[in-house]
């Protein structure tokens, strides 16, 4: 017993030693003027570590450096640290208590930060809503998380109405015409002048992101602050983001993985440069203009810019971009691989998803090695593959992921749960590991088909035929068949107006992979559906009538 506590106490230590060494190379640890350092302690005693702890200590250390970029100017850390503090004691007026949920329906600007930080700084449990919902997901999720306010952009006030609940206290964040009855943060902020700090909350505030709702309704999966600096600093080992730079965060927000950015930036006193929309050149025009070092994407977004025409491309200077960090959906090798040819070796991808938050992450250096793989485990996570039984699988075989650490997610806010085996959460994926601990993504474990007695994960055929060169990007499902049983139907969009015939690209993967792999019919589309942050909506490429999409965008034969 005294043995095993010796070791656990051990263990501890050394990674508190190890993150120390990696925040300082980082940045994040440097040196301080005594009477600073003393109130950046007693905040953290105060506050743990939450938004509410970034905003306090930035207005401490770095009063003057700006903390937002965005369409109406710069903030520094001091003025966003008071405005919300101001929109804290606005909400609190109109009766949002510790504990109460807030919806935040935004898109990358100064109000959702804000909002964010005041929500921390009260208690209240932030609800980030998806900017691309309709009226019946909006209605339904509202409904579910019991929301007492909603922060909202004006141009979504109809879709709210069409919701319903309207006993809910309604702000509008980003003004459009001025016609929305309900106030303004800015009339809230003029209402609350000054920043005298708040008193705590009786327990710290904790936010509800939703699943991307690619086969169902959203979830919300329900988080707190980690415990600790293990986790920023693993993350940090990982993707070398450095205190004091700029970080253009063009992925969304309200999504996982731009509001780690958005939070991980805090302790880095980093610059955010956001645009409420995503435009491919005017986001390389933004790292260029604020000499950017990291540019936050997910994958389409990647493709988005590559697809730009290459003499607008080389109209922008990005030789300050160091890291671009992708992550959201599947990054195929071939995307990877153009981008670094494109920008340098500068790609960093996360595998993770919003209820395990990481599992692996992929250097520069792995996706030149072995383009696909997903990575490596970073420190203080645990990544086993298992079987169906749940037990342990050798190197080199398929089965599910299942994923602990310190930011995995703490339930759904509807009731139920992810799968867990022990202490570590179902990935909801299948892969496996290669000789050099890297992982490969086979597919999401829910979409494996058994077609001639043989399991079949999509994903391969996917990243083969999106590696075909008159094809820019692929999806596929299974459908039923009276020979095999089950066959992939596939889903192409063709690359800058190239011809290519659905026998052309039959014959690709056959030459490549098993004969049951080949899918059963190939279906030419202008675009793939996909949701805020560039993931596949399979559910509407089921639903959606094929045979009259077949022609679709098909090139002549």
């Amino acid at each position: 017993m005294l043995e095993s506590i010796t070791s656990r106490v051990a263990a501890r230590v050394s990674d508190l030693i190890w993150a120390l060494k990696v925040l300082r190379e980082r940045g994040v640890l440097g040196p301080i003027r005594p009477d600073k350092a003393v109130r950046v302690a007693e905040r953290y005693l105060r506050w743990g570590t939450t938004p509410a702890l970034g905003s306090v200590a930035t207005a401490i250390e770095h009063p003057d450096e700006a903390a937002i970029v965005d369409e109406l100017g710069t903030l520094t850390f001091a003025e966003t640290h008071a405005r919300s503090n101001a929109l804290a004691r606005a909400l609190a007026d109109q009766g949002v208590r510790s504990g109460d949920g807030v919806a935040i329906m935004c898109r990358n600007h100064r109000y959702f930060v804000e909002a964010t930080m005041a929500c921390a700084k009260l208690g209240a449990v932030s609800l980030y809503l998806n900017t691309a919902f309709a009226a019946p997901q909006l209605a339904e999720v509202m409904e579910r998380e019991s929301t007492v306010a909603l922060i909202y952009d004006e141009e979504f006030a109809g879709l709210l109405d069409a919701g319903g609940r309207n006993e809910v206290r309604r702000i509008v964040a980003w003004g459009e015409d001025g016609e929305d009855d309900a106030p303004s943060v800015e009339e809230l902020l003029d209402a609350f002048p000054g920043e005298p700090e708040l008193s705590p909350p009786p327990e710290s505030g904790r936010y509800v992101i939703l699943t991307s709702g690619t086969t169902g309704t959203p979830k919300g999966a329900r988080r707190g602050a980690p415990e600790g600096i293990t986790p920023l600093a693993a993350f940090l080992s990982k993707i070398p983001r450095h205190a004091h730079e700029t970080a253009v965060i063009s992925a969304p927000l309200f999504h996982s993985w731009g509001f780690s950015h958005f939070v991980l930036g805090l302790p880095l006193a980093a610059t955010m440069v956001l645009r409420r929309r995503f435009e491919p050149e005017d986001a390389i025009r933004a790292v260029a203009e604020h000499r950017a070092q990291t540019l936050v994407v997910v994958p389409v977004m990647m493709q988005r810019i590559l697809e730009l025409d290459p003499e607008v491309r080389a109209r922008h200077d990005l030789s300050s971009l160091r890291v671009t960090a992708a992550s959201g959906s599947a990054l195929p090798g071939e995307l990877a691989n153009r981008w670094m040819d494109e920008f340098g070796d500068n790609l960093y991808n996360l595998y993770g998803s919003t209820e395990v938050a990481w599992a692996t992450i992929a250097t520069p250096e792995d996706m030149r090695s072995a383009p696909g793989t997903a990575g490596r485990i970073p420190r203080g996570t645990v990544v086993k593959i298992v079987d169906d039984h749940g037990r342990e699988l050798p190197q080199g075989e398929t089965g599910r992921i299942f994923v602990g650490n310190e930011m995995s997610f703490e339930g759904y806010t509807g009731g139920g749960d992810k799968e867990r085996l022990e202490e570590l959460v179902s990935s909801g994926d299948v892969g496996h590991f290669d000789e050099q601990g890297r992982l490969f993504i086979d597919g999401r474990d829910d979409e494996m088909i058994v077609s001639g007695g043989e399991n079949v994960f999509p994903r391969e055929v996917e990243d083969l035929l999106a590696d075909h060169e008159a094809i820019s990007e692929a999806a596929a499902l299974g459908v039923d068949d009276e020979q095999f049983g089950q066959r992939l139907r596939a889903f192409v969009v063709t690359r800058g107006g190239a011809e290519v015939s659905e026998d052309e690209l039959k014959a690709h993967v056959k030459k490549n992979l098993a004969r049951y792999k080949v899918p059963r019919e190939i279906v030419f589309l202008d675009t793939l559906p996909r949701n805020a942050t560039g993931k596949v909506m399979k559910r509407e490429l089921a639903d959606g009538d094929s045979d009259a999409e077949r022609e679709k965008g098909r090139p002549a034969d």
